[in-house]
C-alpha cells in the first residue's frame, strides 16, 4: 500500500520519534492487519498499514476452478457476510452467460442480503463500541445477531460458510418455518435499534470518541475510492442497489442514509440507519415473495432436483457432470457489482470459453477502504487510531491478495 513520502517533524523537546507496530485492534484484523505508526509522543505523525497473508491468491485460484466449483471460496472474502458476496459471485457468472433467475429466487436472494447487511453492520457495531470502552452494546448487538445466525442457518445448513446461492438459483428453496421466524425478527428488531441508540448515540463519551475523528471530505473520499457507509457518511448518495439495481432491488421502497460531517460518528449513525432501512426491504420482500421455482430452467447450467438424483441414474449423471466438468461460458468479459455491507463488492470475470475464468479479479470494499487510513489518522491522536479502523469497518478476508 503506497503512502507519500514525507518529513517527519522532530520531537521539539527530545527531537526523536518513535516508530512502533500496532495492532490488530479490531476483531476482523485478528493479526493480518499491521499499522506501523510514527509517534511524536501521543500525535500520530505517519501510519503506514500492512496488509497480512489470510487467504492466498483466490483470484488465481478460480482460474482452476469451475463456476461452481468458486462459489465456496467466495465466503471466505467477506466472512461476516457471506451471503452477499456469494449473490455478487453467481449475478457476474449469469451476466456472463445471460441467464435469468425466477422471480422467487431473486427475492430470495435479497432477503440474504439484507439479513447479511444487519448481521454484518451489528458485528461492526458491538465490536466498534468495545474497541473504544463500551462493552455493554457487544452484549446487546450480538443477542440480535445470534437470531439472524439461526435464520441463515435454517436458510443454508450452516452458520458461517452458507454457499447458499447457485449459478442459476439457490441451492434449496426456503425452509417451512422460516418466513414466520423472519416475520418475528422484522417486528421486534427497529425496537432493538432504539436501545443501541440509547446507549451510544447521545452518549458523552462515545460523543468524544467518534465526533470530527477520522474526518474525509467527500471529494477526498471520492478519490480514495471509498463505498458503502464510509462514502455515504461523507454526503455522497452513492448506493449500489439504487445505482445499478439487481435481483429487482427497484422494486424495493427505501431510502439510502447519507451523512455530513463524514467523520467516525456519521460511520456509525449511518450503519444504524441503514439496518432500519434493511428491515424496511424485508418486510416488502416477505410480504410480496413470488411463488414458484427457485432455480432457472437451464438443465446444462442448473443442477437437477436432488430428489431425482437419488432415484434417477440419469439425473445422478448429470448432476456428476456439472458438478465435476462444470460448464462453458461464452467468450467476453463482464463486470458485476453488488451493495455488499461495506462497500461496492464486485467481480469482473473474463472468459475465452472454457469451464473457468481466463481471469477474475475482485474489487472488495476493505481493501480500497484501508487506503484512507492515513488520511484519516495523521496529525491525531494515537488513542483515535483505533477509532478510525474500527469505523471503516473492515474484514482482512477481502482485504488480503
Amino acid at each position: 500500500m503506497s503512502h507519500p513520502e514525507e518529513k517527519i517533524a522532530p520531537d521539539p523537546v527530545t527531537g526523536e520519534t518513535v516508530t512502533i507496530n500496532m495492532g490488530p485492534s479490531h476483531p476482523s484484523t485478528h493479526g493480518v492487519l499491521r499499522l506501523v505508526v510514527e509517534l511524536d509522543g501521543e500525535v500520530v505523525r505517519k501510519v503506514v498499514p500492512h496488509v497480512g497473508y489470510l487467504h492466498r491468491g483466490m483470484e488465481k485460484i478460480a482460474e482452476s476452478m469451475t463456476y461452481h466449483q468458486f462459489i465456496p471460496y467466495t465466503d471466505r472474502l467477506d466472512y461476516l457476510a457471506p451471503l452477499s458476496n456469494n449473490v455478487a459471485f453467481v449475478l457476474a457468472v449469469e451476466k456472463l452467460i445471460g441467464l435469468e433467475v425466477p422471480p422467487r429466487c431473486r427475492a430470495i436472494r435479497v432477503i440474504c442480503c439484507e439479513i447479511a447487511r444487519i448481521s454484518a453492520h451489528l458485528l461492526w457495531l458491538g465490536t466498534g463500541a468495545l474497541d473504544l470502552g463500551a462493552a455493554t452494546v457487544f452484549f446487546h448487538t450480538f443477542r440480535e445477531r445470534e437470531t439472524l445466525y439461526n435464520l441463515i442457518e435454517m436458510i443454508t445448513g450452516t452458520r458461517l460458510t452458507t454457499s447458499y446461492p447457485r449459478v442459476g438459483g439457490l441451492a434449496r428453496d426456503l425452509p417451512d418455518g422460516l418466513i414466520p421466524q423472519l416475520a418475528e425478527f422484522i417486528k421486534t428488531f427497529p425496537q432493538k435499534v432504539d436501545e443501541y441508540e440509547t446507549l451510544l448515540t447521545r452518549n458523552r463519551i462515545w460523543l468524544k470518541r467518534t465526533q470530527n475523528i477520522g474526518k474525509i471530505s467527500a471529494a477526498d473520499a471520492v478519490d480514495f475510492g471509498l463505498t458503502g457507509p464510509n462514502l455515504r457518511a461523507c454526503g455522497v448518495e452513492y448506493d449500489v442497489r439504487k445505482a445499478f439495481p439487481y435481483s429487482g432491488y427497484e422494486q424495493y421502497d427505501f431510502e439510502i442514509p447519507l451523512g455530513g460531517v463524514g467523520d467516525a460518528y456519521d460511520r456509525y449513525l449511518v450503519r444504524i440507519e441503514e439496518m432500519r432501512q434493511s428491515v424496511r426491504i424485508l418486510r416488502q420482500a416477505v410480504a410480496s415473495l413470488p411463488a414458484g421455482p427457485v432455480n432457472a430452467d437451464d438443465p446444462k447450467v442448473v443442477l437437477p432436483p436432488k430428489k431425482k438424483v437419488v432415484t434417477s441414474m440419469e439425473e445422478l449423471i448429470h448432476q456428476f457432470i456439472i458438478v465435476t466438468e462444470g460448464f462453458p461460458a461464452p467468450t467476453g468479459e463482464v463486470y458485476h457489482a453488488v451493495e455488499a455491507p461495506k462497500g461496492e463488492l464486485g467481480f469482473y470475470v473474463k472468459s475465452e470459453g472454457s469451464k473457468s475464468p481466463y481471469r477474475l479479479k475482485i474489487r472488495s470494499p476493505s481493501f480500497v477502504s484501508l487506503q484512507a487510513v492515513p488520511l484519516m489518522a495523521e496529525g491525531g491522536m494515537v488513542s483515535d487510531l483505533i477509532a478510525v479502523v474500527a469505523s471503516l469497518d473492515p474484514v482482512m478476508g477481502e482485504v488480503d491478495r
